[in-house]
């Protein structure tokens, strides 16, 4: 586990992952002061530095790639219709954090936990059929069952604990 990054990560993701699942949002206030924190204390991660001592502006460039990445692929994402503002600015945050390498591997396995809970979701709020059909007036807006059209909060999916797993999952896969 990376020694400097991996704990206002964790707490972070919890939080996030909380507010997500109780109110379908992921706050500004928690999301903003992060992604700061994240590009000014980079210059000082010694894992980061190409130097031994002070500050190192590979740092800062980590930093800044990271957080591009995580808005990059993301807002593509959000900009398809299948990711919130939140998740988005979540995951270019957690890149200011860890950078681009480690949020590469994070966005995999956020991917893979995300499919897994979708499938999960569809199969629970018994409408996993109903993504399979082609969308058309009987069947409605994307295939979707009238309940589920109708109530936006079913078709929605918190996807911050998606994130969360594929976070923690990238401090445990990466090489030390």
């Amino acid at each position: 586990m990376h020694s400097f990054a991996w704990w206002p990560v964790v707490a972070i993701v919890t939080i996030a992952t909380f507010t997500d699942l109780r109110g379908r949002r992921i706050p500004n206030w928690l999301v903003f002061p992060f992604m700061l924190a994240g590009v000014v204390f980079s210059p000082w991660r010694y894992d980061w530095q190409a130097s031994a001592h002070g500050f190192g502006w590979h740092g800062l460039g980590q930093s800044m790639a990271g957080l591009g990445l995580g808005l990059l692929v993301y807002g593509v994402m959000f900009f398809m219709g299948g990711m919130g503002a939140g998740d988005v600015k979540l995951c270019a945050a957690i890149g200011a954090w860890v950078g681009p390498v480690q949020l590469l591997f994070g966005l995999v396995a956020t991917g893979i936990a995300g499919g897994v809970m979708v499938f999960c979701w569809a199969l629970m709020g018994g409408f996993f059929i109903d993504l399979f059909r082609s969308p058309g007036k009987e069947h409605g807006v994307a295939g979707l069952s009238g309940s589920v059209r109708s109530n936006p909060l079913k078709r929605k999916m918190p996807y911050a604990p998606a994130i969360a797993l594929g976070t923690l999952f990238s401090f445990f896969s990466l090489p030390r």
